[in-house]
C-alpha cells in the first residue's frame, strides 16, 4: 500500500484513464473490501494521504445525544457525545468520528478480495468511458474491419477497442461483405444491453451516413461554411440533400458537387452509385418544395392546411413523380409536406401514383430505413 500512488499512475497510464477517476475507484474498492471483511453493517471511508501517498481506511461513527434510541440497539455506527468528547473535545452532535483501521491486519483473504474489487471497478470504469466516447460519436462516420458475418448476414465490425454490428436491415441492398473488408458506416445508436453489455449499431442506410460522408468529402461543410439542413434517402437508389451557404462567396450546391462532380461522385460511389440531388435550401416553403421537385419544372406551389398543392405542366408530371414515385416521395421526406400535383388547366388535385401511404406520410420511408 506504500506504493499505491505509483500503482494508480501505472493503471491510469496503461488503461488510458484519468488519474483522479482511478483514485476514486481504488478507494471505492477498499471500502467494498472492508464491508466484506469487517461487516457490511458498518460505515467506512477511504482516502489517499497526499503527504505520505499511502492509502488509509477509516470506520465512520456518527455522534448522537446520550438518549438516542440507536445507542440502545448496540449499533456501533453511533457514539454518545460524552464518549466522543473523550476522543475529540471539539466534536459536536451530528459530526463524524473516524477510527483508522490498520491495513496490515487485513490478511491474504482481504488482499485477494481487494484485487477482485479493483479489477471489477476498473473494468466498469473502462466500459463507462468507452460508452461515453461512442455516445458522442452517434451520427459520425467510422471505419472498421469486418471480423465476422453471421448466418443472418449481420456484419460484425472491429472499430478500435469495440466490436460493432451492422445489421442486414442497415445495409444497402446488394452489398455483401467478407472478413477483412474495410467498411465505412455511421454509428446509429449506442446502448447498454443487460445480457450482451455495450451494443453499438452501425448503419449504411441512414440519411446521417450520407451527411457524414459529405462532411468528410467537402471541406466547406466540415468548416461550417456550408450547412446541411436535411436529407432524405432511398438507400442505393436516390437521395436528396438540402444545403445552404453561410458565406456570401460560396455556392452551396456548386461546392458540394465539386468540379465536374468529383466530390458528389466520390460519395455516390461509396453508396453503390446512389443518385444524389443537391438542393439549395430556402426558408420559404413554396420555393423549397419547387426546388426539391427538380428536375421537374414547377408552375406554382400553394400551401393549404399543411399540404403542398403543386401546379405544373402535364409534361412535367412524370418527372415530378419520378420512377416508381421516388422523386416525389423523397421531396415529401425532405420538406415534411404531403404533396398533391395539379396539372395546368385542371381544377382537381391529382394525388401522385405509387405507394399511397409513402406519398401521404413523409415520414413513412424515413421510418422504414431507420433514420437517426
Amino acid at each position: 500500500m506504500e506504493k499505491i500512488v505509483d500503482i494508480i499512475e501505472s493503471i491510469a497510464h496503461e488503461k488510458g484513464l484519468d488519474i483522479n477517476e482511478v483514485k476514486n475507484t481504488v478507494t471505492l474498492a477498499l471500502v467494498k473490501t472492508a464491508k466484506r471483511i469487517y461487516g457490511a453493517e458498518y460505515e467506512y471511508g477511504a482516502e489517499i494521504d497526499p503527504a505520505t501517498k499511502t492509502l488509509k481506511l477509516y470506520q465512520k461513527v456518527i455522534v448522537v445525544t446520550p438518549d438516542d434510541e440507536r445507542l440502545l440497539d448496540g449499533n456501533e455506527n453511533f457514539i454518545a457525545i460524552k464518549d466522543a468528547k473523550e476522543v475529540d473535545p471539539d466534536i459536536e452532535i451530528g459530526d463524524e468520528l473516524t477510527y483508522e483501521l490498520p491495513l496490515d491486519n487485513l490478511g491474504r483473504t482481504a488482499a485477494a478480495t481487494l484485487q477482485k474489487e479493483l479489477e471489477y471497478h476498473i473494468q466498469r470504469l473502462l466500459e463507462n468511458n468507452i460508452f461515453e466516447k461512442y455516445q458522442k460519436l452517434v451520427g459520425k462516420t467510422v471505419f472498421g474491419t469486418v471480423a465476422r458475418v453471421d448466418n443472418d448476414e449481420n456484419t460484425y465490425i472491429e472499430i478500435d477497442e469495440i466490436r460493432a454490428v451492422l445489421p442486414r436491415k442497415n445495409r444497402i441492398k446488394g452489398e455483401k461483405f467478407k472478413v477483412g473488408n474495410v467498411v465505412k458506416s455511421v454509428i446509429r445508436k449506442v446502448l447498454i444491453d443487460k445480457s450482451q453489455g455495450m451494443y453499438v449499431e452501425l448503419s449504411r442506410t441512414s440519411p446521417k451516413f450520407l451527411e457524414s460522408l459529405l462532411e468528410l468529402e467537402v471541406p466547406e461543410i466540415k468548416d461550417e461554411l456550408i450547412k446541411i439542413i436535411g436529407s432524405a434517402r432511398i438507400p442505393g437508389e436516390r437521395a436528396k440533400i438540402a444545403l445552404t451557404s453561410l458565406h456570401p462567396n460560396i455556392d452551396a450546391v456548386g461546392a458540394t458537387v465539386g468540379t465536374k462532380g468529383v466530390r458528389i461522385n466520390a460519395v455516390s460511389r461509396e453508396l453503390h452509385n446512389e443518385n444524389i440531388d443537391c438542393i439549395e435550401y430556402s426558408n420559404v416553403p413554396e420555393i423549397f418544395i419547387a426546388r426539391a421537385l427538380s428536375p421537374a419544372i414547377i408552375s406554382n406551389v400553394k400551401i393549404q392546411n399543411g399540404k403542398a398543392i403543386v401546379t405544373l405542366p402535364s409534361d412535367q408530371k412524370s418527372k415530378a413523380i419520378g420512377k416508381n414515385g421516388i422523386n416525389i416521395r423523397l421531396t415529401s421526406m425532405l420538406t415534411g409536406f404531403e404533396i398533391e400535383l395539379v396539372e395546368s388547366g385542371s381544377s382537381t388535385p391529382n394525388e401522385t401514383s405509387g405507394d399511397d401511404q409513402a406519398e401521404r406520410d413523409p415520414n413513412a420511408l424515413k421510418n422504414l430505413f431507420g433514420g437517426l
